[in-house]
């Protein structure tokens, strides 16, 4: 399966997201220096609202969309699986950063704290997302696993 191929019906804009994940990459770079827990609910709640298409609650979201518009900046679609899938791992990592930083493993933290940050620095940097190529890649085993 190509990663070019359509996944599903709906579309999202990756400028967007990547805009998402440049402040991502910023909270939990803040987060990661300071070892302020309140970050890493913010990152949960707000990882939360979208992963349950509540968007205009989220504050990433609403300020990604503030950017693209003032910056006018041309929509570019791609299929909303992957991304849905990386959404649910970076959720995943957020909640694992507010146990682990509540529970006061702070080296721990940081370690997951460096892994979100390296996946929101490529999604913002290089437009390469790595939740999306596992999602790729669990499809392709699927489908091998299918014939």
């Amino acid at each position: 399966m190509s990663p070019s191929c359509p996944i599903s019906a709906r579309r999202v804009d990756a400028n967007i997201t990547r805009m998402i994940s440049f402040q991502v990459a910023v909270v939990t770079s803040v987060l990661i220096i300071t070892g302020y827990s309140l970050l890493a609910l913010l990152l949960l709640f707000d990882f939360s609202v979208r992963i349950s298409r509540r968007s205009e609650l989220s504050l990433f979201h609403l300020l990604a969309k503030q950017i693209i518009h003032l910056w006018d900046i041309t929509p570019k679609l791609c299929d909303e699986s992957p991304k849905r899938f990386a959404l649910g791992l970076g959720l995943f990592v957020s909640f694992l950063l507010v146990v682990l930083s509540l529970t006061g493993m702070d080296a721990a933290a940081v370690a997951v704290g460096m892994m979100l940050l390296l996946a929101a620095l490529l999604e913002t940097v290089f437009d390469f997302c790595l939740g999306c190529k596992l999602y790729y890649a669990i499809q392709l085993i699927k489908g091998i696993l299918n014939k």
